[in-house]
């Protein structure tokens, strides 16, 4: 879409904004390279661009302490076992927070995905995660298919999904 004029523009960016705001935003679809990285889950397997290459890749930046983080935990744990089979990995990273605190968080709470720490990755500083959640899905030939920011729940997720190939079976 293209907004000529300078009234229309700062329309456009206004209604924009007030959707972000609401939580109503759609994923962004950037189709660019996803920025080389590495990462190492909690339960030591090693992930990379390569090791990943064929496989759809949904990375969720969360915290402990982000309440709409938990919010969002249910749908992450349902997709990540519903699109397995069609090859999702999910790669949950927790930005900023000790192992230990992650660690016992996961006691009370288990997750289904991969679980990250920060120390372990380069993904929170190549994606300048500061908001959470915050997610960016990588398609299955290593193409940042879409972000989204913030907690949609289960039908937003889904929604991001289908921009790499990946639908409700």
């Amino acid at each position: 879409m293209f907004v000529r004029t300078p009234v229309l523009r700062r329309a456009a960016s206004a209604a924009a904004v007030a959707l972000f705001i609401a939580g109503l935003a759609p994923a962004i679809d950037t189709r660019e390279p996803a920025p080389s990285f590495r990462a190492k889950s909690l339960d030591g397997e090693q992930f990379s661009n390569e090791s990943l290459k064929g496989k759809v890749v949904l990375v969720q930046f969360w915290a402990t302490w982000c309440g709409f983080c938990r919010r969002d935990q249910p749908a992450v744990d349902a997709i990540t076992r519903d699109f397995e089979r069609q090859g999702l990995v999910v790669l949950a990273v927790n930005v900023g927070e000790a192992k230990s605190k992650v660690k016992k968080y996961l006691e009370d709470s288990p997750r289904a995905c991969k679980i990250v720490a920060t120390e372990d990755t380069n993904l929170a500083a190549l994606f300048a995660a500061h908001a959470y959640p915050f997610y960016v899905l990588i398609d299955r030939d290593g193409m940042i298919a879409g972000i989204q920011h913030g907690a949609g729940g289960a039908d937003a997720l889904r929604q991001l999904l289908t921009r790499a190939g990946l639908n409700s079976e």
